[in-house]
């Protein structure tokens, strides 16, 4: 038996339950759409009156997103580091330090300019 039809089996069955999952809730699911429901939100904070003419978010939202988005994928990079620390030696300890090097300078920039003063 070929070693990777367990894994398509799963494969198949995963995507099968997202596209059942999608499919049962566009036929099961409530349909009743009101003006509040299909508004763009943002955030929480009452959009000014030129962003509501304008349909666009302020930029200062896809930076800190952006920010956030690259904290966690450091995050899921430096886990698998600390658990095979012992095994990867030296040269793991210069790869991350490395990866952490390069994560940080665009940080620097981005604080050094002002972008994560919250006004």
């Amino acid at each position: 038996m070929n070693p990777y039809i367990p894994i398509l089996v799963m494969m198949a069955v995963a995507a099968g339950m997202a596209i059942g999952g999608l499919g049962a809730s566009a036929i099961i699911g409530p349909k009743r759409y009101n003006r509040v429901k299909v508004a763009n939100y943002e955030c929480g904070i009452q959009p000014t009156p030129r962003a509501a003419e304008a349909g666009r978010f302020q930029i200062k939202y896809y930076l800190i997103a952006m920010t956030f988005i690259i904290f966690d994928i450091e995050v899921v990079f430096l886990y698998p580091w600390a658990v095979a620390f012992h095994r990867l030696g030296m040269f793991g300890l210069i790869a991350m330090l490395t990866f952490i090097f390069l994560i940080s300078v665009p940080y620097i920039y981005e604080w050094r300019r002002g972008g994560l003063e919250w006004d």
